[in-house]
């Protein structure tokens, strides 16, 4: 049987809904745990664009990155689980393990709106 979906090795209605995206410029923390439940990094990332499914960022470097961590949007309190399905140079983009309800992905855009951080350059 061959995979339906185009970055995922496994088939999800997740993966293949459709999400409305918006654009945004908050800062973030991507927290990821190390093999063999070595410790945790973190490291600082742009956001570009979010969806209750999924997002995109920039990072100041990839390396050493796995392809699967927490987002955590300065101005929250969640930490949200994702699956990395595309990366260039240090821009990624993810998609979300279980889709962000619509009340946090609206306080996500609202804070972005109070705090002035589209239009700025990334």
């Amino acid at each position: 049987m061959q995979n339906s979906t185009m970055y995922s090795a496994v088939s999800s209605k997740l993966y293949e809904e459709r999400f409305e995206r918006f654009i945004i410029g908050q800062a973030g923390t991507l927290m990821a745990v190390r093999p063999a439940l070595g410790g945790v990094t973190t490291r600082s990332c742009k956001m570009m664009e979010i969806s209750r499914g999924g997002a995109a960022f920039t990072v100041n470097t990839s390396i050493g990155l796995p392809e699967h961590y927490y987002l955590t949007i300065v101005g929250t309190k969640k930490r949200i689980g994702c699956a990395e399905v595309y990366r260039r140079d240090n821009r990624i983009q993810v998609h979300f393990i279980k889709p962000i309800d619509d009340e946090f992905l609206h306080q996500i855009v609202r804070l972005d709106f109070f705090t002035g951080q589209v239009g700025q350059s990334h």
